[in-house]
């Protein structure tokens, strides 16, 4: 079984801890609607990316009235 020689420092630990901090997301407004957006990704808010529509959104269906 594999047992470390000498203990890890506190330093040598997070030194090589230092690349692992989350980034901020970058958002961008979409140019069709202006929800914030991922860039370079379809816009959830209304499925349009690079002034076209790619997904076509539908209504939103309360289900709590239908099944009434």
């Amino acid at each position: 079984m594999a047992v470390p020689q000498n203990r890890t420092t506190r330093s040598r630990r997070n030194m090589r801890r230092s690349h692992d901090a989350l980034v901020a997301a970058n958002p961008n407004e979409c140019p069709n609607c202006g929800e914030l957006k991922r860039p370079h990704h379809v816009c959830g808010a209304c499925g349009h990316y690079a002034d076209r529509e790619v997904v076509a959104m539908t209504t939103e269906v309360d289900l709590d009235e239908d099944a009434a």
